[in-house]
């Protein structure tokens, strides 16, 4: 594993002065907090009057817009209407149990922490908590008060399903946690948490399940989380680049979702899921090839003896291959044409002045233009620029003799192709590839083609995902995971979790007779 980051990024941001220990005199405090903060406009500062004398100077911190005003409100109340019980000056009450000191403030609060620096408190307040000082005391105390403005849970958007859960991922990250947590209620479901980013603190957390987790995987993950290095991580693919295998692979050995039905069912397989705070997709680890054709919806439908999935494997070949196969046949290997088809593609391309390969490449750049303006253009004139993309421009250039119709038809197909796989990266993958393989069928036919697959399955074989072989269980060939891999088994017969991850084996329990009675209890087949 190499080392990821470095130079003087690492060494920090933080001043010696934001470092030592908080004062014990109220001004000094309030003086750094609004010098390290650069007396910023959303920061306030409440000075009140509390304990039996009404005399100590007290001061509540945050900043508005993270807190809820509600809370905030609350627990100042609830603050000094039991503060006048409490003698809060330091020379006459000396304790050194903080959680005394909090039981006797009487804070109307769940989370209560003590704080005894100022990067502390610094940190706690650019949070969203409510930091809490006292004059004369050399403890401040962050209180939990998070109120800011988040997306609720809606529909997902890019993993679409008919029949299942309708949730997406927010992001929130304590929202993404509370949906798997609905999901696994189970007291081995591990949240670790992490700050990623010298600069932006943004928290992550590492879940898995204990007992069922592979401990060597879990170990080689926070290592290299452990090694990033960098000012700021604002969505989940900057933890994705840093943690992958190989940085140059050509296939994502990090699988992401926005579904946390998905997220649960890696967590019951022994995978790990990281998710950061401000990104609605979560990360799965390690990921295997075979896993990024398989759909949520496979498993909410009733058995098709992988149908569905067998269309995406196919859909795999037919959206690389398919222009490249067109390009080596009208270019090197006429003979393998029927006579009728061959004089048809002739008659079309009799005007034509551009050879296959750049006629190809014309209409492929043109599409992938048109996908990229309807993805960012505004949605009002979404349609209108779909149909004069799809339909004007196309029968157009059709007109112009600047491509065949048959050419149209061939990039319309693996168009729709590439569509269909259910994790994103691996359309654009295949889209990068296609035009690999249709300079290898422009220069040597089926003969480039050939080599392209084999350098192709050799680099795919290569790839692993946290030490996991990533064309597993296809290669090599674990026969008791093919029950999930090409098609999907019924779900009685899916009684172990893959045996790759050397987890805990057994989903449920292996009875003979249940095989044997199509998954129903033998007891219950005798009544």
């Amino acid at each position: 594993m190499k080392q990821i980051g470095g130079g003087p990024l690492g060494e920090g941001f933080m001043t010696e002065q934001d470092k030592q220990p908080l004062h014990t005199d109220l001004k000094a405090q309030l003086d750094d907090v609004r010098q390290a903060l650069g007396d910023s406009s959303d920061l306030v500062i409440r000075q009140l009057k509390a304990g039996q004398d009404g005399e100590t100077d007290v001061a509540f911190i945050y900043l508005d817009g993270m807190v809820n005003p509600t809370i905030v409100y609350y627990l100042i109340q609830s603050f000094l209407v039991r503060s006048d019980r409490v003698d809060l000056n330091m020379t006459t009450n000396r304790t050194s149990d903080p959680g005394a000191w909090i039981q006797q403030l009487g804070i109307a609060a769940g989370d209560v922490q003590p704080l005894k620096r100022l990067d502390d408190l610094l940190h706690a307040v650019l949070c969203g908590k409510t930091a809490l000082l006292i004059d004369g005391h050399e403890e401040a105390y962050a209180v939990c008060t998070n109120g800011w403005e988040h997306r609720p849970v809606s529909e997902p958007t890019s993993q679409t399903v008919i029949k299942g859960p309708q949730e997406a991922f927010t992001e929130t990250i304590r929202v993404n946690t509370a949906l798997l947590r609905k999901r696994i209620k189970h007291p081995d479901l591990r949240l670790e948490s992490k700050e990623l980013g010298v600069l932006t603190k943004t928290s992550a957390i590492v879940m898995y399940i204990q007992g069922i987790v592979d401990e060597g995987v879990l170990a080689e993950l926070h290592s290299r989380l452990e090694c990033i290095n960098i000012d700021g991580v604002l969505e989940s693919n900057y933890v994705e680049e840093f943690i992958q295998d190989t940085t140059f692979g050509l296939f994502p050995t990090v699988n992401n979702t926005e579904r946390p039905d998905v997220a649960a069912a890696a967590l019951l397989e022994g995978r790990i899921v990281i998710l950061v705070d401000g990104s609605p997709h979560v990360l799965i680890v390690p990921s295997l090839f075979s896993e990024l054709m398989q759909s949520a919806e496979d498993y909410y439908q009733r058995y098709d003896f992988g149908f569905s999935r067998f269309l995406r494997f196919a859909s795999f070949f037919i959206t690389l291959l398919t222009p490249s196969i067109y390009i080596a046949l009208t270019t090197f290997h006429q003979e393998m044409i029927p006579t009728q088809l061959l004089i048809s593609l002739a008659a079309q391309r009799e005007g034509v002045p551009f050879p296959a390969f750049v006629e190809a490449v014309m209409m492929e750049l043109t599409f992938r233009l048109l996908y990229e303006a309807g993805i960012r253009m505004p949605r009002a004139v979404g349609t209108a620029i779909s149909i004069v993309g799809a339909l004007v421009l196309g029968e157009a250039a059709v007109e112009a003799d600047l491509v065949s119709p048959v050419m149209v038809i061939i990039v319309s197909i693996t168009a729709i192709t590439s569509l269909i796989f259910p994790n994103p990266e691996v359309g654009i993958s295949i889209r990068l590839l296609r035009f690999v393989f249709m300079g290898l069928a422009a220069s040597f036919g089926f003969y480039g083609i050939f080599i392209g697959m084999v350098i192709l399955v050799m680099h795919m074989c290569h790839l692993e995902s946290f030490g996991k072989p990533y064309m597993s269980p296809i290669a090599p060939v674990r026969l008791p995971d093919q029950k999930d891999a090409l098609i999907r088994a019924p779900w009685w017969m899916m009684y172990t979790r893959p045996s790759l991850l050397h987890t805990n084996v057994y989903r449920q329990p292996p009875d003979e007779s249940t095989e044997k009675n199509g998954g129903q209890d033998s007891s219950a087949s005798q009544s």
